[in-house]
């Protein structure tokens, strides 16, 4: 009995994960403006989304074109330095090891509406301006943190005389950490990246303390912005549903190949 509780418990926790999701999905093929009417099948919102025949389309476009750019660099940015943090930390001793690891941690746990009036205040202090520079160096903020906890445990499980060895044969520091310790920690950093790259793509709070007042719009501020107008504009079904298949294909796909490689070092 208690197998078969926990087998309905796990799949009513991921019907109520993803049905929202496959609900969205659905109703992204019909032309129907409200969501949950059905109107018979259609794939017009895929092709007013694709072609930019829908009302608003410029603005929604902008708004996805800055959430792209905005997560790529916040990723790269945050993966290079999240990396050279997860290295000083591990190389660190005893208690400072310790007070490192558990100040990494807070802004994972500090709420985003706390970390987004604290970026704003300080952004305002310092007299950035406000708008793409200061959005992206609030989400390389936060999203840095997590990086550092993906790429930690694949510094703990790497061999500690490697990167000793390469220094023992004449390699200078910045050709060990090129040659030996990135190659080792690459999955950490690609997981990290992703992760990233998916926090500042999902980000509302901080995004919207700090964008200023010049107009800047990413997806989840567009979408605020809409909702508050009375209704959310029907293409934005299609475009969640594209944005969760692509996310989930990359995912499958990274997994494949790190079962893969993880098979090859078993054998």
């Amino acid at each position: 009995m208690k197998k078969i509780f926990a087998k309905i418990y796990i799949w009513l926790i991921l019907v109520i994960l993803y049905a929202p999701l496959v609900f969205i999905a659905i109703f992204s093929f019909t032309e129907s403006k409200v969501l949950g009417s059905w109107e018979g099948f259609s794939t017009s919102l895929y092709r007013n989304l694709l072609t930019g025949q829908m009302q608003g389309n410029a603005s929604l476009l902008a708004a996805v074109k800055n959430t792209l750019l905005i997560a790529i660099i916040a990723a790269l940015f945050s993966t290079l330095l999240g990396t050279v943090a997860a290295i000083g930390i591990h190389n660190l001793k005893g208690r400072r090891k310790k007070a490192m690891t558990f100040l990494n941690n807070i802004p994972m746990i500090n709420p985003d509406i706390i970390t987004g009036v604290s970026l704003f205040l300080l952004f305002v202090f310092l007299h950035v301006s406000q708008g793409y520079t200061s959005v992206i160096l609030a989400h390389i903020t936060f999203c840095t943190p997590y990086v550092v906890l993906s790429v930690m445990p694949k510094l703990q499980q790497m061999n500690p005389n490697i990167y000793e060895a390469a220094l023992d044969l004449g390699a200078t520091p910045g050709v060990a950490l090129r040659k030996v310790l990135i190659p080792e920690l690459k999955p950490g950093m690609i997981s990290g990246f992703i992760l990233a790259f998916t926090m500042s793509l999902d980000d509302f709070a901080v995004t919207f303390f700090t964008r200023g007042t010049i107009g800047l719009e990413t997806l989840s501020t567009y979408i605020y912005t809409d909702a508050r107008k009375g209704g959310l504009t029907p293409e934005l079904r299609p475009l969640m549903t594209l944005i969760f298949l692509i996310i989930l294909v990359l995912l499958i796909v990274i997994n494949v190949r790190q079962a893969r490689m993880n098979d090859k070092k078993a054998l």
